[in-house]
């Protein structure tokens, strides 16, 4: 939508994770750092932390876009609630093993792989996102895995991506014999202020940016504010502020625009948060509790705030139509 006012080549705040985008921030260069020390290793397994929406998965998808794929075969797990034999399967189906059969089968099928792989010079690599919700069964699995060895070689190596709470998990005394096996470990934090400002001019330099919208010095202090630094943050915010700008149709970021697009994204969220808009009316302390059904009042208070929210979205269906012309 902003893409075509502003004459970008695509949309620079996405919240998918992509390698295209990629920012060297220092956390980052240092995480790649240890990721690179514990690759060269051939071994073990290697922990990336970091909040929610900090980045881990786009640096290991930058990670892997720079990796030789002649070189590595790699697995990727997503899904990890779920039990230690689920979790298994999801790590061999990764490795392209599916069907049927018993684990001692399936075992043995990935045993052989590893070795075709080692024959020819392969390396193994199994990535497991969202670690911190692996139960103590699961990350055991895994150990057992990287117990496997080949003419005295250890074939598979694993990384693990997870927010805070999984080094927490993983200084259990029950995981004493997994962290034995991690060679390296590093826990992603939020950009810097100045980061920020860098981190927002790189995405939109990749989509062609040429000063337009220009950028107040106190919008990028803004974004920060209302942020913390965190990337994924740092992209809902801006996309809706390029969407603020097109609907405005300015050209100069400020950070009353910033702080005005913040406001109502929370305002937003909030209204999720509950079950759906939460109107001004109800901001007395009328809103409806968790657990108490909601009175008549209440209910018209609601469909109020839907009719209001239906004719909002009329009006922005409008002036879009205006700025961009009625057969885009």
């Amino acid at each position: 939508m902003y893409e075509t006012f502003y004459n970008l080549s695509a949309t620079p705040f996405q919240l998918t994770p992509d390698s295209r985008f990629f920012f060297g921030s220092t956390g980052h260069s240092k995480a790649i750092a240890h990721l690179n020390y514990g690759l060269a290793q051939s071994e073990g397994f290697i922990v990336i932390t970091g909040e929610v929406g900090a980045g881990k998965t786009t640096l290991v998808e930058w990670l892997r876009s720079q990796m030789d794929p002649a070189a590595f075969t790699i697995a990727r797990v997503n899904t990890t609630q779920v039990s230690e034999t689920d979790l298994f399967r999801l790590a061999m189906a990764g490795f392209g093993l599916t069907g049927e059969g018993n684990k001692a089968a399936l075992l043995q099928r990935f045993e052989d792989v590893l070795r075709e792989h080692q024959t020819t010079g392969r390396r193994c690599l199994l990535i497991v996102d969202e670690a911190q919700n692996l139960s103590f069964p699961a990350l055991e699995e895994l150990r057992m895995l990287s117990n496997l060895t080949v003419e005295g070689r250890t074939p598979l190596q694993t990384v693990l991506l997870g927010q805070p709470q999984f080094r927490r998990l993983l200084a259990s005394p029950d995981l004493d014999q997994l962290r034995q096996r991690v060679l390296t470990s590093y826990h992603l934090g939020p950009l810097s202020q100045a980061e920020t400002r860098a981190y927002i001019e790189h995405r939109l330099r990749a989509v062609g940016w040429a000063g337009d919208p220009h950028w107040d010095e106190e919008a990028f202090e803004a974004v920060f504010t209302h942020t913390g630094g965190i990337p994924r943050r740092i992209n809902r915010l801006c996309s809706r502020v390029l969407l603020y700008g097109v609907l405005e149709e300015a050209h100069d970021i400020t950070s009353e625009v910033v702080d005005a697009t913040a406001s109502e994204l929370a305002h937003d969220l909030e209204g999720v948060a509950a079950g759906g808009p939460v109107p001004p009316s109800l901001a007395n302390g009328a809103a409806a509790r968790p657990g108490v059904a909601p009175s008549y009042a209440d209910l018209l208070n609601r469909i109020e705030a839907l009719e209001q929210q239906m004719a909002t979205r009329e009006q922005m269906f409008r002036r879009l139509t205006r700025i961009f012309g009625a057969d885009n």
